[in-house]
């Protein structure tokens, strides 16, 4: 059967903006604490203080497509503190692709962290440093997931590409579009899977290139200390 993924988020104060055209109520589920939910124009307030943090997931379950959220990250002092925006699929051998801000001391950036869960397994964490000031302005993080690749973006400049390599036993089980013993209509009718979506233009190319080289700052797939034997995807 076809994992499908929940958007959620958790943790830490912020602003985020959601569609203009729903009410967040009929978006969301509030996980805990709704008195640190305050829904304002179309953007929601989250607050995090000694008595709780919060949480809420989307009341839709997605099998394959993008999901993106224009979020604002608090100013200040937010070291110890971790936001997080992702997406997770039901069961304990859950399949999970995670945003982390990971907070800092006052005047230092924040460190934005990616996740790649599949079967219950990760360990797959890239940190990045980011081109700009996430307290100052909103910005838009997505994830992109399709039957060949997981793209992170920020801004639309990829940040990370996760590709399925079947031919190492690099696959993602939502590349199963068999759902409760319904056939899904055939991938290519979908945007997500179009052949512009199939790889990286040449344009994002650059830009991923330039993200790797100037932005990040650890890379599981460079990890020998952690790792006696790499992941077979950091092997080709």
């Amino acid at each position: 059967m076809s994992k499908v993924f929940l958007f959620s988020f958790s943790c830490l104060f912020m602003l985020l903006n959601v569609v203009a055209s729903a009410k967040f109520s009929e978006l969301f589920d509030i996980i805990w604490a709704p008195d640190h939910i305050t829904t304002q124009g179309d953007g929601v307030i989250l607050t995090l203080d000694k008595e709780s943090g919060w949480g809420f997931m989307s009341k839709n379950k997605y099998l394959l497509g993008k999901m993106s959220a224009q979020i604002k990250l608090v100013q200040g002092d937010s070291a110890g503190t971790v936001t997080a925006f992702y997406l997770s699929s039901d069961g304990s051998d859950h399949d999970e692709l995670d945003f982390e801000f990971l907070g800092n001391v006052s005047g230092e950036p924040y460190l934005v962290q990616t996740n790649v869960i599949f079967n219950g397994i990760g360990d797959r964490e890239q940190r990045h440093g980011l081109w700009f000031d996430p307290t100052t302005d909103f910005h838009n993080y997505s994830f992109l997931w399709n039957h060949r690749f997981i793209i992170f973006q920020v801004d639309e400049v990829p940040l990370r590409v996760f590709e399925k390599k079947e031919e190492i036993g690099i696959r993602y089980t939502i590349s199963n579009i068999s759902t409760n013993g319904t056939k899904c209509s055939k991938p290519g009718q979908f945007w997500w899977d179009r052949s512009s979506n199939k790889k990286l233009d040449k344009d994002q190319r650059r830009q991923l290139n330039i993200v790797q080289e100037k932005y990040l700052i650890y890379d599981y797939c460079k990890d020998t200390a952690r790792f006696t034997q790499l992941p077979k995807e950091c092997q080709n």
